[in-house]
């Protein structure tokens, strides 16, 4: 026999696919792919390197925030809260940085936590895992970009997506 709840709570609704800010990245906008097949949330991060200050691990790493293109990059350092074991969807285990950091998304801002991996070969510099959404949102899976679109992204040519960020400022 199912458990039904009287008075089910009433949560804000997500599509598969949303644009969030990462605050403390100094990142307004990342698109990312919600994912309630996967546990943990992934951000896209390449040039890791782990490193001590005050006794405690920390990573230096970059972000590309905007997908197929070199355009935009953030440096960024955080401290690592763990280092997990995640099996990527090829099934392979590696070992990841951990890192806590706040996630923004329609009008909402609470700490997730990311591994660190590279995602060059997915479709999303972001993945928002179950994890990160539950309790918080329903997601549409039919649906997309419930939040909107970041506004004054323009689009990039396909001649412009490779070339420096200091050779075409401002259409990020």
């Amino acid at each position: 026999m199912s458990k039904r709840i009287k008075n089910p709570p009433v949560l804000p609704v997500i599509g598969w696919r949303e644009w969030v800010a990462l605050p403390a990245m100094d990142i307004n906008s990342i698109k990312v792919k919600v994912d309630s097949g996967a546990r943990s949330s992934s951000l896209h991060a390449h040039d890791l390197k782990v490193f001590e200050r005050d006794g405690a691990q920390w990573v230096r790493f970059k972000v590309q925030p905007v997908q197929r293109s070199i355009a935009k990059t953030v440096v960024v350092e955080a401290e690592v809260f763990e280092f997990r074991s995640v099996k990527s969807s090829s099934g392979v285990a590696k070992m990841r940085p951990v890192i806590i950091t706040e996630v923004e998304l329609l009008g909402n801002r609470w700490p997730v936590e990311l591994t660190l991996a590279s995602r060059d070969e997915m479709g999303f510099r972001m993945l928002l895992g179950r994890e990160a959404f539950r309790g918080r949102f329903l997601v549409d899976g039919g649906n997309s970009y419930y939040g909107g679109k970041p506004k004054g992204r323009k689009k990039i040519s396909r001649s412009q997506k490779n070339k420096p960020e200091s050779e075409f400022e401002g259409t990020q």
